[in-house]
C-alpha cells in the first residue's frame, strides 16, 4: 500500500467544477487525496513519510489520453510519409503481424515510459491482435493506469494472415481477457473492446460488441471518420457514412470512444450529442497523416465530448500530451479565431475531459479529495516557463514533457525528479532496440519468402 505523501507549497491547478488555482499542499494517503490546504491554512508534517517541495512547481491531474497504441511504440519513424490506408497496408498492419510477446512487451513498456515522463497517468490503449497480455503485464509492473483492448479484424482486403481472425474466435479471445484483467491492481488496469474500424470488422462482430458492451458494461475503443478515403470505403461497404453505420450498430453510446472523427457533417456531430459517444481528437496524427482537421470548436460548442490522445508512434511520431494540447490548440485558432479553444479548456481536454469519456471522472482528472492521486509535478522555474502570469496558460503555450518533475500514479511515485522509478530507463531502451533490430529481421524474412 502506498504511504503518506505531502507536496507543499506548489500552484495547485485543481481542474475541478470551479478551475481553482491558488497556492497550496496536498496530502496523500494510501492512494488518495485526503487533504488540500491553501498556504494561508496550517500545516503539519506529522505522520507523512515523504514531503516533496513544490516550490516554483505546478501540481496538476496526470494527463489522461483516450487514444494510444503501445503495441505501435517499436514502429517509430518506420512508417513517416504517407496517408492513412497506405501506412496502415504498407507498414503498420506487417509490422503488427511481426510482433512476438516479447517485441510487444519491450513495445508497451517503452510506450509507459514515455508516457509517464510526459506526465500521463493514464491511456486508452488499442493494441493489435495477438499478444495483448505483454502490454497487459507491462501495465501492471509500471504502476501505470490503462484501460486495454486487444484488436478486433475479422474482415478487410490486404490484412496480413497473423491479424485476420474469424469472428467467434476475436470475441472469445476478448472476454478472456476481460476475465483475466479487468480490474486488476485495485482497478487500476481495465479492459475494452478494440474493433479496429468499420473497414476491418463485420457487421456481425460490430453488433456483438455492442451487445456485449451493454451487457457488461465495458467500454469499446474504435476509430471512426479518420480520412476520405476510410469514409467512402465505409459507405462503399454499408451504404452509410461512418458515424451513422456506427450507430446503427449500436456503437455511439456514453461507453464508446471514436479515435479521430475528422470528417464529420452536421447529422454526424449531432449523432454523437445525442447518444453521448465520446471524441478522442489527435491532433498532431492527423497532421502528420495528412488527414485533416477535426471540427473540434464546433463540436464542443455542440455539446459533444471531446478529450485527446498522441495516437502512437508511427503517426506522431511521439507521445507528449504537451504538443497534442499546443496543437489542438493553435489548430482551432486559425480556423475560428484567436479566442477559440483557450488555454483552460485545452487542459480540461488533456485531463478530466479524459477521464469522462473513461467514464472515470469521479476517480481521477482533477484535484479534489477522495479521488485516486494521480498527479503530475511540473517545473516552471524555467526560462521557456518565465514568468508565468497566468500558470494554465504556461502549462499549455510553454511547459514541455522535459518539466515534468515527479509523477504520482494511485498514490504510487513512479516517477521523482526526472527519474522513472518502476523502470529502468537504459533497460526499456535497450531492450526497444534489440527487439525492433529482431522485429525488422522477421519482416525482411517474410517479404524474401
Amino acid at each position: 500500500m502506498s504511504g503518506r505523501v505531502l507536496i507543499k507549497d506548489a500552484t495547485i491547478i485543481t481542474l475541478d467544477a470551479a478551475n481553482r488555482i491558488f497556492e497550496g499542499s496536498v496530502a496523500i494517503d494510501r492512494g488518495r487525496i485526503v487533504a488540500i490546504e491553501s498556504s494561508a491554512q496550517a500545516q503539519s508534517d506529522a505522520a507523512v513519510d515523504e514531503v516533496i517541495d513544490g516550490r516554483g512547481r505546478a501540481l496538476l491531474p496526470g494527463f489522461v489520453q483516450t487514444h494510444i497504441h503501445l503495441c505501435q511504440t517499436l514502429f517509430r519513424g518506420a512508417a513517416d510519409d504517407l496517408a492513412l490506408i497506405d501506412w496502415l497496408k504498407q507498414r503498420v498492419w506487417p509490422m503488427e503481424a511481426a510482433h512476438t510477446p516479447q517485441s510487444l512487451y519491450a513495445s508497451a513498456r517503452l510506450g509507459i515510459a514515455e508516457l509517464i515522463k510526459g506526465g500521463t497517468t493514464c491511456a486508452l490503449t488499442m493494441e493489435t491482435v495477438n499478444h495483448t497480455e505483454s502490454v497487459f503485464r507491462a501495465v501492471e509492473e509500471s504502476g501505470f493506469r490503462a484501460t486495454v483492448g486487444k484488436c478486433m479484424m475479422d474482415q478487410g482486403d490486404d490484412v496480413p494472415e497473423a491479424l485476420s481472425e474469424e469472428t467467434e474466435d476475436s470475441i472469445a479471445e476478448s472476454l478472456r481477457l476481460l476475465e483475466q484483467w479487468n480490474g486488476r491492481a485495485d482497478g487500476r488496469i481495465r479492459y475494452c473492446f478494440a474493433p479496429r474500424f468499420a473497414v476491418s470488422c463485420t457487421r456481425e462482430l460490430l453488433e456483438r460488441v455492442a451487445k456485449l458492451s451493454r451487457e457488461l458494461g465495458v467500454m469499446i475503443h474504435t476509430h471512426a471518420s479518420e480520412n476520405r478515403d476510410e469514409i467512402a470505403m465505409v459507405e462503399r461497404l454499408a451504404g452509410e457514412r461512418n458515424i451513422e453505420y456506427l450507430r446503427n450498430v449500436g456503437l455511439t453510446t456514453p461507453r464508446v470512444v471514436l479515435a479521430h472523427c475528422v470528417h464529420l457533417d452536421d447529422d454526424e456531430m449531432e449523432i454523437l450529442r445525442s447518444t453521448g459517444a465520446h471524441v478522442a481528437h489527435c491532433p498532431s496524427s492527423n497532421l502528420k497523416l495528412a488527414s485533416g482537421i477535426a471540427r473540434v470548436t464546433e463540436m464542443l460548442d455542440r455539446g459533444v465530448s471531446v478529450s485527446l490522445g498522441a495516437d502512437g508512434a508511427p503517426c506522431n511520431n511521439r507521445l507528449d500530451m504537451f504538443t497534442e494540447m499546443r496543437t489542438a490548440a493553435l489548430l482551432q485558432k486559425v480556423l475560428h479565431g484567436p479566442r477559440a479553444l483557450p488555454a483552460l479548456t485545452a487542459l480540461q481536454l488533456a485531463t478530466i475531459n479524459g477521464a469522462r469519456a473513461m467514464g472515470l471522472a469521479d476517480q481521477i482528472g482533477s484535484i479534489e479529495i477522495g479521488k485516486r492521486a494521480d498527479l503530475q509535478l511540473v517545473n516552471l522555474n524555467r526560462l521557456h516557463t518565465t514568468p508565468q502570469p497566468d500558470p494554465v496558460s504556461t502549462i499549455v503555450y510553454a511547459a514541455e514533457a522535459s518539466d515534468v518533475e515527479t509523477v504520482i500514479i494511485d498514490g504510487q511515485i513512479v516517477m521523482r525528479d526526472g527519474e522513472l522509478l518502476t523502470l529502468n530507463e537504459q533497460d526499456v531502451i535497450d531492450q526497444a532496440r534489440d527487439q525492433s533490430r529482431k522485429l525488422a529481421q522477421r519482416i525482411a524474412g517474410a517479404n524474401q519468402s
